[in-house]
This record gives C-alpha cells, sequence and structure tokens, in this order.
C-alpha cells in the first residue's frame, strides 16, 4: 500500500537483536564502506553498510557486523570520531556515547584485542546530544538538561563550559573552523560560540519553543535548520536572527531535524517517537510539500549517509534506509 498519507515503507531494513535507540552513521570518510553504529538497551552494534547504488554486487543493503560493545547502560546518544580508520593497520573504531547516568563514554577499539572505555563526569542531568571535534577529533561537546554545553579532551577533563539559558538539546561543530560551536537550547535560542573567546558570537531566534533538535548545514554554513514544536525553521545566518523559512511538518510534535550530507537543500525530520507510527518526512527547499513521507514504527534516530542521499531511522529490532530521488 503506497498512499500518500500513511507513507511509503523502507527501500531496505536491517534486522536487529533488540530495540534500537539511535543510529549514526559516521560522517567521515573511514576508507571502506560506510560506517554505521547502532545503539540499544545495554549493547552498540558497529559495522559497515554498502548499497546497491554504489555497488553493483550488492543486493539492497549488506550490513557487516564488525564488532559488538556491551553498554552498561541504554545508549540514549551516539557520535563518530573522525579518527575511525578501516584502511589502515591496525584499524581503528572510535565513538563516544552518552547515557542515562549522565555520563559521556569513549569507546576505542582495533577490532583486535585492543579495548578502550573511558568516563568523563560531570554533567548533573540528562544529556541530550554530542560531537567530536571533526578535524582531528581530539575534542568532544555535549549538551545536557543541567543547562550546561561542556567540551572534554580525550583523556575526560573537562576544558571548556558554557553556561546555557535552558536545556540544551543540540550542538554542531563546523566543519573547517576547529574553534566554533553551536548550541541549541530548547527555550528556542541558537547561539554559535567562539572557543578561543569563549564567547557568544552570533545568536538566532526561533520565535517560538520548544526547540526538539536543530543542524548546522555542513556544506553551507550560512543554513541551520530546527524543528520546534510541530514546525520546521530554516535560517540564512548572514541575513536575519529570526527563521527565512517555516511550514508545519508533523501533526504532533517534531522530533529530529538532520540536514542531507550530499544535497544542501535536502534535509529530514521526524516526528517524536512513541507514537504508533513515527513520521519520516524528507524535505527539499524548492518544494512546498516533502518529497518524501515514509511511515516507520516508533522510529528512534535520524541519520543521513556521508555520500547517497539515504537516511536511516532505528525502530523495534530492525534499522530503517530511505533512498530519496534527487
Amino acid at each position: 500500500m503506497r498512499t500518500e498519507d500513511s507513507g511509503r515503507g523502507a527501500s531496505y531494513t536491517v534486522p536487529c537483536d533488540d530495540y534500537v535507540h539511535v543510529v549514526e552513521f559516521s560522517p567521515f570518510d573511514s576508507g571502506s564502506a560506510a560506517l554505521l553504529a547502532y545503539g540499544g538497551n545495554q549493547y552498540v552494534v558497529v559495522g559497515t553498510c554498502r548499497f546497491q547504488e554504489e555497488d553493483m554486487e550488492v543486493e539492497g543493503v549488506e550490513f557487516t557486523t564488525l564488532r559488538v560493545f556491551h553498554h552498561a547502560l541504554r545508549v540514549d546518544c551516539l557520535a563518530w570520531s573522525p579518527e575511525s580508520r578501516l584502511d589502515k593497520l591496525p584499524q581503528l573504531i572510535r565513538f563516544c556515547t552518552a547515557a542515562a547516568d549522565r555520563k559521556v563514554r569513549l569507546l576505542t577499539s582495533d577490532l583486535q584485542n585492543q579495548h578502550e572505555v573511558k568516563v568523563m563526569e560531570g554533567h548533573t542531568s540528562y544529556i541530550n546530544h554530542l560531537v567530536f571535534e571533526p578535524t582531528e577529533g581530539k575534542q568532544i561537546a555535549s549538551v545536557s538538561d543541567d543547562h550546561t554545553c561542556r567540551v572534554w579532551d580525550l583523556e575526560g577533563n573537562e576544558t571548556t563550559t558554557f553556561r546555557l539559558r535552558s536545556p540544551g538539546v543540540s550542538v554542531c561543530w563546523h566543519p573547517e573552523d576547529a574553534f566554533k560551536l553551536m548550541v541549541a537550547e530548547k527555550k528556542g535560542t541558537i547561539r554559535f560560540y567562539d572557543l578561543v573567546t569563549q564567547q557568544a558570537i552570533l545568536s538566532l531566534d526561533c520565535g517560538q519553543s520548544p526547540l526538539m533538535s536543530a543542524d548546522w548545514c555542513l556544506s553551507n554554513t550560512i543554513k541551520v535548520g530546527a524543528v520546534t514544536g510541530s514546525d520546521w525553521v530554516i535560517w540564512d545566518i548572514t541575513r536575519s536572527s529570526y527563521p527565512q523559512e517555516k511550514r508545519p511538518a508533523h501533526v504532533e510534535r517534531a522530533g529530529n531535524f538532520r540536514w542531507s550530507r550530499v544535497n544542501e537543500n535536502l534535509f529530514s525530520t521526524t516526528g517524536c517517537p512513541g507514537k504508533i507510527s513515527s513520521q519520516l518526512l524528507v524535505h527539499h527547499l524548492g518544494h512546498p510539500q516533502p518529497v518524501m513521507i515514509g511511515s516507520a514504527t516508533v522510529g528512534a534516530g535520524l541519520s543521513w549517509h556521508r555520500s547517497l542521499p539515504l537516511c536511516v531511522i532505528g525502530g523495534d529490532r530492525k534499522l530503517s534506509f530511505w533512498m530519496t530521488e534527487m
């Protein structure tokens, strides 16, 4: 059944052993097929994904598990390090996670017999998002319900703390300028910080709240997008601190906003998980209506492939992938 209302089923699915709470494609070139990590109740699975669009010999999708990492608690968010490499020996897998115990964990493995977990403590409430510094991967930034954004080195030292005025929901690092950080707050403000002066250099205002998720368009960094209430909003940061475009997206609250990595006009939003059917919407800035409506049961997480117009969300014992026609 493919009625417009119910949306279309996934292009591809990969079965999993448990409920998937988070899923992230690595945004970095790891010298192999796309790296993907997904996490559930006490584990993180790391593997590679190949799709028929990039390899004629693959039928649909081919997921190869590299390693299953034990994780003390349910994984709430996850970020990839740019240091992860599969094309050099020793191989290196490095990512960080956050869980309900308010700790950041840095996991490193050579996929042989060396595995290390470093625990970083400091947040006093739930951690909503984290990210690695994208050029060298020697720092991690995290945002929390405790009204802070904290920057850590890989030894677990807190090097910088920004006090926020409401819970931090998203954090993004500039792709070339390692000293610029974007932090989105639940009450509807997005601020850009200079890590050298430790000052806010620019702020954007949604004009409404709650802001649930924001993303910096890394292929064109004058664009910032977010979901707030049930709407998506987009800014051109060179023009105004107020959104340039705003549209209703979801019947109920929206949950996630993510820019595509291959097309600066393509982005996706999801409804809040927990509803019977959480919609995945793919939008194109030139089109008034979503260019694709995907229907997924209780989806969680949202991530785009680094070189294909394809996004993934997690769900009940499966990963669902949607390919968008460009």
